[in-house]
């Protein structure tokens, strides 16, 4: 059993250790985020059906010498084309079609190792039967998951923080090698006891046949904890930052589900998780129609995460209690796998295209509720269906429309006031109506996920104001009364969001903007005017702006405005040395960089400064905090300005409002492409997400 269980372990840990090494490639091309993880997912998904796939038909066409043949084969071929690494060719001229060209991308580069590995449970399973008749092989499942969860763990703590992504890259190469020789000894073992295995699967298949609804919930009941698991990780990453952690801690939760459930009948008891999940969805309900209209991610994580865990227990538990003998082992898996590939191809694809907002989490609620009474139902042996207990039917299914109600009017309420929401790769655009009814206070904001993205008001002298985080008292309104150079100015601005920064713009400036959302452009030219009524010249520039800077020709700014952030997501790419060695081409000598640092959960001041020092740039912050005038547009913010020009930071509208300087951790190091802790800063002492994570 121990070459087996070895493989079987080794082949899960190189399984989920490449999801978040590929992601850390390709997040910078694609704007970071959190839809390039929820697609990647989604091909992980695809990809681990197909697994399951050739491991069904391996097992049931092919003898046993067959298989191994055909599948060392495979694997030879797999460490042949590797590295898995992705080539410049690979990275988007523009931002249209990006999950397709994601995709594309992923299977060009991983598709036949990933394919192979995927197989490894189901397969070697099958294997570890027929060399071992009548011995069950359903821990080997859970022997599976718990690799899986320790290569999840390992990468955010201990990968990323100490080794470059082509190390990491390397690394993984040589840990499939490594797999290709174990998956060699399973072999030899299955091809000595090919001979024996034909008694012991006709014995086998005299089990009764698994009737069409058994069958359908191998299927639902993991669709809808992959729902549950990829909006939950849509609502972290759209809210606090797109990083391997925050892939990995929803991730984790759901892997442990399938360890313990599967790792013996004991661990699930209906009396204990149904009763619990019943009682967390009703707090969901309510949190959710709490946080529309204070929205704060922080106390509703801890929630989310827990009603996700419990729920994947209750469907993990349930497809565990209706396992099949051995003999339909495959299809089995082969059902779990094409439940999750159908949950996540629903949020990859299909979410987008129904819903104006993340409301798959609100249906993967209602699924998973009214899924769990399916099962009581069929379920002869449920209490439910005895004396008594029969009334219990009347006041559940009394209950179950009830949440259903409860979930659609929390999602219609979160779309009242918008005058427009539009949902696409990049996350939810909402434009929202405030005071209407007082001329002198009517505007509209741009909000994108929990956080607003500019702000205009309607009334036609007030509307070329700066307003938000861009108020003459803000770092970036400091700086740009203070830069004036005869001529005009050229700014370049990473990051569009309504267009404030061009109120800024005086005749004969050049206000360059970058922004990878086709929707934020649109939102920008037609529904906001601060494009249209500028004294400068504006123009746009469609794509990654750090992409785009690399293939144009020296702008020659005198300010470089950093502003690209999604809802409170940030992009880390266009954070590190490499970024900033772009920005300085593209920089007067006497020029300054400003940094827009504001941040509920992240303290990126370490970082910023650090890159600082190491470019030889000082750096000031302001912070503009005063909060009294937020009713009237103006809100807090926190700017880092660096430039070599020590006149510009002796101005007295700069100097007099300078943040005393703060010490950082000597830990905190530059980032780099490859290399970003960007944990470090989420935990730091300074940042509010400590107190979250300790909530946990």
């Amino acid at each position: 059993m121990f070459a087996f269980s070895l493989t079987i372990f080794w082949g899960a840990c190189l399984l989920f250790l490449v999801q978040p090494l590929i992601a850390r490639f390709i997040l910078p091309w694609f704007g970071g985020g959190p839809a390039v993880w929820t697609t990647c997912m989604l091909f992980f998904q695809v990809l681990l059906l197909g697994g399951y796939a050739y491991a069904h038909f391996s097992i049931s066409r092919l003898t046993p010498r067959r298989q191994v043949i055909t599948h060392l084969c495979l694997l030879a071929l797999a460490v042949a084309l590797l590295p898995i690494t992705p080539g410049d060719q690979w990275k988007p001229t523009d931002g249209s079609n990006a999950a397709g060209h994601i995709l594309l991308l992923l299977l060009a580069c991983l598709g036949l190792p990933y394919l192979v590995l995927s197989a490894t449970g189901p397969l070697l399973q099958a294997w570890f039967s027929k060399a071992n008749p009548g011995v069950s092989p359903y821990r080997l499942y859970a022997l599976s998951n718990i690799g899986s969860l320790l290569a999840l763990l390992v990468y955010p703590f201990v990968l990323e923080p100490q080794l470059a992504r082509q190390a990491q890259a390397n690394w993984w190469s040589i840990g499939l090698a490594l797999y290709a020789g174990l998956a060699g000894w399973c072999g030899y073992k299955v091809w000595k006891s090919a001979g024996a295995d034909t008694k012991a699967a006709i014995a086998d298949d005299a089990e009764e046949a698994p009737s069409m609804s058994r069958k359908l919930l191998w299927f639902a009941l993991p669709a809808c904890g992959v729902m549950l698991l990829l909006a939950i990780t849509n609502k972290l990453c759209q809210d606090i930052a797109v990083v391997p952690f925050l892939w990995v801690l929803p991730l984790s939760l759901y892997l442990l589900s399938f360890i313990i459930s599967f790792d013996s009948p004991r661990w699930y008891h209906r009396a204990v998780w149904l009763p619990l999940l019943a009682a967390l969805l009703g707090m969901v309900l309510y949190n959710l129609n709490q946080a529309e209209s204070h929205p704060n991610i922080t106390p509703l994580a801890t929630l989310y995460l827990g009603t996700m865990f419990v729920a994947c227990m209750v469907c993990h538990g349930e497809v565990f209690r209706l396992r099949p003998g051995a003999s339909r082992l495959t299809s089995y898996y082969l059902s779990i796998s094409a439940g999750g590939a159908v949950g996540g191809l629903f949020v990859a694809l299909v979410a987008p295209f129904i819903f104006l907002d993340y409301f798959e989490l609100h249906l993967a609620l209602f699924l998973t509720a009214a899924l769990v009474l399916g099962v009581l139902r069929q379920d002869a042996t449920c209490f439910l269906q005895k004396g008594r207990g029969r009334w219990g039917w009347a006041v559940l299914l009394l209950l179950l429309p009830a949440f259903g109600y409860g979930l659609y009017d929390v999602a219609a309420t979160s779309l009242r006031g918008a005058l427009s929401v539009t949902r696409g790769f990049y996350g939810v655009l909402k434009v929202i109506e405030n005071d209407a009814g007082n001329p002198e206070l009517h505007h509209l904001t741009l909000q994108h996920g929990a956080t607003i993205h500019g702000l205009q008001y309607v009334d036609p002298e007030k509307r070329t104001n700066p307003s938000s985080y861009y108020t003459s008292t803000s770092g970036v309104g400091r700086l740009l009364r203070t830069v004036k150079p005869e001529g005009g100015r050229r700014v370049g601005a990473v990051g569009l969001g309504s267009g404030t920064l061009a109120a800024w713009g005086r005749t004969g400036d050049t206000f360059r903007f970058y922004e990878i959302n086709d929707d934020v452009a649109r939102l920008a030219t037609s529904t906001f005017t601060y494009l249209k009524d500028s004294k400068a010249k504006t123009e746009l520039v469609m794509g990654d702006a750090r992409l785009r800077m690399e293939g144009e020709p020296n702008q020659q700014y005198d300010v470089i405005i950093l502003d690209a952030f999604s809802s409170d997501a940030i992009p880390v790419h266009l954070l590190t040395l490499e970024a900033f060695a772009t920005y300085q081409r593209h920089l007067k000598p006497d020029g300054a960089i400003v940094i827009h640092v504001s941040n509920r959960y992240l303290d990126l001041h370490p970082v910023v400064y650090r890159i600082a020092e190491k470019i030889g740039f000082p750096a000031i912050t302001i912070d503009d905090n005063d909060t009294a005038y937020e009713d009237a547009g103006f809100y807090g913010s926190d700017w880092i300005i660096m430039t070599r020009n020590q006149a510009l930071l002796k101005q007295p509208l700069l100097l007099d409002v300078t943040s005393a300087p703060v010490e950082f951790s000597a830990r905190v190091l530059p980032w780099t492409d490859e290399r970003s802790d960007l944990l470090r800063i989420m935990v730091s002492e300074e940042g509010s997400f400590l107190r979250w994570l300790q909530g946990l």
